[in-house]
């Protein structure tokens, strides 16, 4: 079983980071190498982690309903086999953080999260699975600490392909004494929530098949159960972990916003995405019937203003159109906005600041 200790926020050495309300939970693992099968199977003591007793961010959500429920969108599925976030017409492709210590924060992405190494340069670190970028750091010593109430990220997920690799993942972070903010039951998937050393948010989850996803009136059935470690690591038959597996992604990035109208007049009026789960203070939007890709949300964050520069955090957000044609009808929704046109991108900002590059196909 899994061992949880709570400890508080400001008892974690978080480097140059903010340092957040609340409590955290250690999680820890106590081998008992006679229950192992086969021998370096761990066992642990102690309980399991639950949504509902985190106090940070995790909290806003212990709903035990259903996040969604009006509304109706055409086009997508009520239970569609085989939809997948990286499938869809607009995926994720890499999120980019300012950071006051690069260093530190690349090296818990890669011991903690599973991240490689594809690029490094002066003041940049690129990681991700293989040779495909998920992730970008750039140095900057000097930018403020962002206010947890201001706009920008509230995490960034990363979906692992199968329930086993989740389990994987829990257990190697469970040997580091990893920190966690919360483990959740969404029923389209199963998640664990943590920050990284400067308080960015991120989640690292598996989904459910899509068949099992329930649809109604366009909308997409979430909740937030409380996710029991402790069975889900049962299911690790045996131990290995070399980082996050190939195939892994980033499933969807989640939004400290202003105010919810505007956000979805950008991401959906402008962007194309649908809307297809709405909560008390967050929406969710999605590509493809994928139950979201991205999600903005006023908890922490109503009425604030656009980000100022020099602060740490998001910067930006890639776009990755499936092909010729998503590519086109996208530049074309965008025309007559205030747009900057690359080679490589084309690049928008919202109305807080973050920059949304929609990557071009070459």
């Amino acid at each position: 079983m899994l061992d949880t200790r709570t400890a508080p926020y400001g008892a974690m050495d978080c480097g140059a980071g903010r340092a957040r309300s609340g409590w955290r939970r250690r999680l820890c693992l106590t081998p008992n190498p006679a229950a192992l099968e086969p021998a370096r199977q761990p066992a642990c003591s102690g309980s399991l982690i639950s949504a509902h007793t985190m106090l940070t961010r995790r909290t806003l959500m212990t709903s035990t309903g259903a996040f969604a429920a009006a509304g109706s969108l055409t086009g997508l599925p009520s239970a569609a086999s085989g939809v997948t976030s990286a499938g869809a017409p607009l995926r994720i492709g890499a999120v980019a953080l300012i950071l006051r210590d690069v260093d530190t924060v690349s090296r818990f992405y890669q011991q903690v999260i599973g991240l490689t190494p594809v690029e490094v340069g002066p003041g940049l670190v690129r990681l991700g699975v293989g040779t495909t970028v998920l992730l970008e750091l750039r140095h900057d010593p000097s930018a403020k600490i962002t206010s947890r109430r201001a706009a920008g990220l509230f995490h960034t997920a990363f979906l692992v392909p199968s329930r086993t690799d989740l389990a994987q993942w829990l257990l190697r972070a469970a040997e580091q004494g990893v920190q966690l903010q919360g483990a959740s039951d969404h029923l389209v998937s199963e998640a664990i929530y943590l920050a990284d050393p400067e308080g960015n948010g991120i989640e690292v989850y598996r989904d459910r098949p899509s068949s099992e996803w329930i649809w109604r009136d366009g909308m997409v059935q979430m909740e937030t159960r409380a996710l029991d470690l402790n069975e889900l690591v049962r299911s690790v038959k045996t131990r290995e972990w070399s980082g996050l597996p190939p195939g892994s992604c980033i499933g969807h990035v989640h939004l400290q916003v202003g105010a919810l109208e505007p956000a979805e007049a950008f991401y959906a009026g402008l962007l194309g995405y649908d809307v297809v789960s709405r909560y008390p203070g967050a929406t969710f939007l999605s590509s493809g019937g994928y139950h979201h890709h991205l999600a903005t949300n006023i908890w922490n964050s109503t009425v604030v203003p656009a980000r100022q520069p020099g602060t740490t955090g998001l910067v930006s957000v890639e776009i990755v159109p499936a092909n010729d044609a998503v590519w086109r009808s996208i530049v074309e929704r965008l025309r007559g906005s205030p747009i900057t046109d690359t080679t490589s991108h084309v690049s928008l900002r919202d109305p807080w600041g973050t920059t949304i590059l929609v990557k071009a196909l070459q």
